[in-house]
């Protein structure tokens, strides 16, 4: 099926964006690149999309929050701010109490932190938390390494606003040999795994330090490519109600690569920085930041290979030429995934630098919106983005109207009836969660 280029003037003069602040998934040096430069036209309107939306303020008061997870047996939200805090929220005010406070274990700065939260689908009855967040080098991961990627799980007592003192029990450690491309998204699927994803390693091009050689000799590196050295480059598909030997955790026996050579952790690879990833009903959902020139949104399927670093977006990544599949004695010659959407970074710099994905709206505060896929850029200056699956995914602009406005979004999930909530930062530099509603 085709698909389309999209979003390639979002707004003329948009102020751009001087490198990347706390919070942001970082999008790489400024390198030249070589390749397609085609298919970058404007994005399309889509018919009975409204004007625009506003945003209604759920809470303020917060500095970086990154994720969202909503309780399924109470009026409350759980949200984690970058600085290693989840704060506890429900509808009788505006600002969150703190639940969860990691700041003495997590490291932060530049894209290190406490990266993401996710309630387990029977919460309601056994209190599960799972947090991913950025630790201080572990043991055996101290050779080089900048940190540890640290997956842990975290018992919240029956009222729901504190955590059981010494409940922590830590699922899964994976070493960073960079600080960037932590990507840090966890969600569970609808057969009750959890997805975790990971990002390439850090530094850029998937190469230098800590990255693995791969199967493709035209671009050095790297582990988006590589499944049997490391986790890295990769969504994950964890069962997190098993144990297996001295892991915290089992591997489905459906997982890709079980019985295969590679790990068996990998559900999907290929990945450079997955920020954020999203479930709708049975499709899931990642964006990756690109280097300098895409990003891209991507249908992620069991052993779907999407491509970096020999492409980035649908583009050869480095060289003018590029294979569409891997050699047939790598995996049986598996095709490079394309992305169900891409859109490219403005030669003056201001279209886009990050993606941020959320997910297709099933609400009903916003009609227009109805099947439609809303997501963001880290440089959205007060904008959404909505895309339509059903149309070849044609895509637009979504202006923010009303008084509240967001500069930089870094976050955009769904909410348990369907509604779309933004997380991020305004003009004043407070962060804050609020929810998609008519202008």
């Amino acid at each position: 099926m085709r698909r389309r280029t999209v979003l390639a003037t979002l707004a003329a003069g948009a102020a751009g964006l001087a490198g990347c602040s706390q919070g942001a998934p970082e999008g790489g040096n400024s390198s030249s690149r070589a390749g397609s430069d085609s298919g970058t036209g404007v994005g399309t309107a889509i018919d009975g999309v409204p004007d625009a939306v506003g945003l209604d303020t759920v809470a303020d008061g917060l500095r970086a929050p990154l994720d969202i997870a909503f309780a399924p047996d109470a009026d409350r939200r759980y949200i984690a701010e970058q600085q290693g805090v989840v704060h506890v929220h429900e509808s009788n005010g505006v600002r969150a109490t703190p639940l969860l406070d990691l700041r003495e274990t997590v490291v932060t700065g530049f894209e290190q932190g406490l990266l993401g939260v996710a309630l387990h689908p029977a919460f309601a009855d056994n209190r599960r938390l799972f947090v991913r967040y950025s630790a201080p080098v572990r043991g055996e991961t101290a050779n080089g390494n900048s940190h540890t990627f640290v997956l842990a799980e975290f018992t919240v007592a029956a009222d729901g606003r504190t955590v059981v003192p010494g409940s922590e029990r830590t699922v899964l450690e994976v070493p960073e040999p960079q600080g960037n491309h932590n990507a840090g998204s966890i969600v569970f699927g609808p057969e009750g795994y959890l997805y975790v994803g990971v990002g390439d390693g850090g530094a850029a091009d998937d190469q230098g330090g800590g990255h693995a050689g791969d199967w493709y000799g035209a671009v050095p590196g790297g582990n988006g490519q590589d499944v049997t050295e490391n986790l890295l480059g990769s969504v994950l598909r964890l069962d997190v109600d098993g144990r297996e030997g001295d892991r915290g955790y089992a591997v489905p026996d459906d997982n890709p690569l079980v019985g295969r050579a590679g790990l068996d952790e990998h559900y999907a690879w290929g990945f450079r920085n997955p920020w954020r990833l999203s479930v709708d009903g049975d499709t899931l959902y990642a964006g990756d930041v690109g280097q300098n020139r895409y990003e891209e949104i991507d249908r992620v399927e069991r052993g779907g290979n999407y491509g970096w670093n020999v492409r980035e977006g649908r583009h050869c990544f480095g060289t003018q030429d590029c294979p569409d599949s891997t050699p047939e004695d790598v995996r049986g010659g598996e095709r490079l995934r394309d992305p169900v959407l891409e859109y490219p970074h403005d030669s003056d710099g201001v279209t886009g630098i990050s993606v941020i994905i959320g997910n297709v709206y099933r609400g009903s505060a916003v009609p227009g919106l109805d099947g439609r896929f809303v997501f963001a850029d880290y440089r959205a200056n007060g904008r959404l983005f909505v895309a339509d699956p059903a149309d070849d995914w044609a895509s637009g602009v979504l202006p923010l109207g009303g008084g509240v406005t967001v500069e930089q979004v870094l976050s955009v999930d769904r909410g348990p009836a369907g509604e779309m909530y933004v997380l991020g930062t305004g003009e004043s530099g407070g962060g804050g969660v609020y929810r998609v509603a008519p202008a």
